[in-house]
């Protein structure tokens, strides 16, 4: 009986969701990979983007409008589910999490409502794609194919052309820009958008010049599909997004937090018979603060659809808008073969960024960025002492704990204000903004890989992680002990209690910090001897590193050439990491660390990050160039 009444509801929602298909909008994303607003309709003196400025002349053009992540993978998990990818935990970039039943791409509620949703082509979610979240997703989905035309569609395209790759590989980008014409190419001596932290050389400003056609390139690849639109004549049914999944794809940009890498064009065009108490006016410029987790959640409302309230996202265009956003929120995890936990926190002005791990160099070698003409002009100027200040400061061996920026005085973010006195309150409040962030979602970034994956695997998602089980203060002492590990000296009392925390999270972060703040914490080096025997390896591997930041390294090699001869893939990772840094303090194990990599087709089953980080690790304690990848 049960079933049969929910076959009837389901029959009578879907004959009123038909009855309205006439009356509801088609929605088209047009999404691009890898630039930031350099557009014509944005003030970018240089750009060439005709068919995109037309169309914020028609619409709206947010101009704070940003990422959850300077890098794609972990942004597209959180564009398609309305969720933070630290919250259901897709942070780590090639990583692969399992969705909880009660998070689904919000595909699948258009679909329920009669929606032909395509997608054309690329997914890259980090989870496997549920199989009713689209109709067609694959290199021919369009618009075009579903069975009834009268049906209400929505349609995604994406654009892989300006890609980082497509600046990185010469052929690429011939292949991208061979729609261009004479005059859509640019001189790259006279781009005055330059960014001062990059070396001004030819090859990199031949790098920033290929950014600026790449998106040209792309603007012809939009307005060829606006134009099939109009053809069909769907151009005034249809709403029409444009976005990038993150800034541009060069060095200090893509992967990174600052406005360069998470900063977006977003442009909007409402026709008028859809547009809703002024919404979508043309020619208008907001700058209310938008994240890409509100993409999906603006689509249900303007479908005429609820917005479920677990979505973190929310619509920003509409019926009935929540108030408008005060901040917008990102995060930086494992970028391919290197961890650096780093967290931000925006308002329309200022920006706070928490380092977590303010003993790691900025530019942490990472292979695929390093394969970019423009990393290796920065390291060859580094080399060479030839780098501006501006560059140079990146390569400084640690980092800042917090970084503070008047973004509109200061739009590079050059200017550390967190030290000031005179933006003392600003530091205060965007610091609390950013703690609570992190508690209330309950960020499953600073629980290490290991740990995470250990427990996903016993509740079925990494979402429920801090959400079952009695441990009801346990998101509260994993924030507050990674805080404190990146809080100096005065933390030592409060870090060495961590160690005996009833969790392996805040274990783990106690020994962190204890390794961050080095000799100081010498005092502590029997009750880390002690750790070395914790029965969790993450936590083990924590307290190896701390004993080489303390001068006793000896103590903790053999743990860690134990884990990487016989850890599991992510504890692997750590433990070559850790030998990584401690540099010559590995020579005594350097044989192990030899006869590790001789096993290479059984390293590169077990993670081929491994594989990168202990190939660096032996070419800087050889001397040599052993290929990385």
């Amino acid at each position: 009986m049960k079933r049969l009444v929910g076959l009837l509801i389901f029959a009578l929602f879907v004959s009123s969701a038909n009855s309205r298909d006439k009356t509801r909008p088609n929605i088209l994303w047009l999404s691009a990979e890898d630039i930031g607003p350099h557009f014509g309709c944005y003030g970018d003196p240089h750009a060439i983007t005709p068919n995109l400025d037309k169309l914020a002349s028609e619409g709206i053009l947010y101009t704070h409008a940003f990422t959850t992540a300077g890098v794609c993978a972990p942004c597209r998990s959180g564009i398609i589910t309305g969720m933070y990818q630290t919250t259901i935990g897709s942070q780590h970039m090639r990583g692969q999490t399992t969705l909880p039943e009660s998070i689904q791409p919000f595909t699948t509620y258009l679909r329920s409502a009669n929606y032909y949703c395509s997608n054309n082509a690329k997914e890259d979610y980090q989870f496997e794609t549920p199989e009713n979240a689209w109709d067609d997703s694959s290199k021919n989905g369009h618009w075009r194919n579903r069975p009834d035309k009268s049906q209400p569609f929505f349609s995604v395209f994406n654009f892989t052309g300006c890609h980082e790759s497509g600046i990185a590989d010469t052929e690429k980008y011939k292949k991208v820009t061979k729609v261009l014409a004479q005059d859509q190419r640019q001189d790259p001596n006279k781009l005055t958008t330059f960014p001062p932290y990059y070396p001004d050389t030819a090859r990199a400003r031949e790098d920033w010049k290929r950014n600026y056609e790449l998106i040209t390139a792309m603007d012809a690849w939009a307005g060829d599909l606006i134009r099939q639109l109009k053809e069909d004549g769907l151009y005034e049914n249809t709403i029409i997004f444009f976005w990038s999944d993150h800034g541009v794809g060069l060095p200090r940009a893509k992967r990174w937090l600052y406005d360069s890498g998470t900063h977006i064009p977003l442009i909007v065009r409402i026709p008028e018979s859809f547009r809703v108490g002024g919404q979508g006016t043309p020619s208008t410029r907001l700058d209310s603060l938008v994240s890409s987790i509100d993409f999906g959640p603006t689509v249900l409302n303007l479908a005429g659809l609820n917005v479920p309230e677990i979505l973190q996202g929310q619509p920003f265009l509409g019926k009935n808008l929540p108030p408008a956003r005060n901040y917008v929120y990102g995060a930086r995890d494992r970028m391919d073969e290197r961890y650096d936990i780093i967290r931000m926190v925006r308002d329309k002005r200022f920006k706070y960024i928490r380092n977590y791990e303010p003993l790691k160099t900025f530019y942490q070698y990472i292979n695929t960025a390093e394969k970019g003409v423009t990393m290796q002009e920065l390291r060859n100027g580094h080399i060479a002492g030839t780098l501006p200040a501006e560059a140079e400061f990146f390569f400084s061996p640690t980092k800042p704990v917090e970084e503070l920026y008047d973004t509109n005085a200061d739009p590079h973010e050059l200017r550390n204000l967190a030290e000031d006195p005179n933006f003392r309150e600003t530091l205060i409040r965007l610091r609390q903004a950013h703690l609570d962030w992190v508690k209330r979602t309950r960020d499953t970034g600073l629980i290490a890989e290991p740990i995470l994956v250990d427990r996903e695997k016993k509740i079925g998602h990494r979402y429920g992680i801090l959400r079952q089980g009695n441990d009801d203060t346990l998101t509260k002492r994993i924030a507050e002990t990674a805080i404190a590990a990146s809080s100096g000296p005065d933390a030592l009392e409060k870090l060495t209690t961590a160690l005996d925390d009833q969790d392996e999270a805040v274990r783990y972060w106690g020994a962190i910090g204890i390794g961050n703040i080095g000799m100081p914490a010498s005092s502590a080096a029997k009750r880390l001897a002690k750790t070395l025997k914790d029965p969790s390896a993450a936590v083990r591997i924590a307290a190896a590193r701390a004993l080489g930041k303390i001068d006793q390294a000896e103590a903790a090699l053999p743990t860690l050439v134990n884990e990487l001869e016989n850890g599991r893939q992510w504890e692997r990772l750590h433990a070559a990491i850790v030998l990584d840094e401690m540099d010559d303090h590995a020579l005594p194990v350097i044989e192990d660390m030899r006869k590790a990599l001789a096993y290479r087709d059984d390293l590169y089953a077990r993670g081929k990050y491994v594989v990168r980080v202990m190939n660096r690790a032996l070419n800087q304690l050889e001397g040599t160039n052993r290929v990385v990848d």
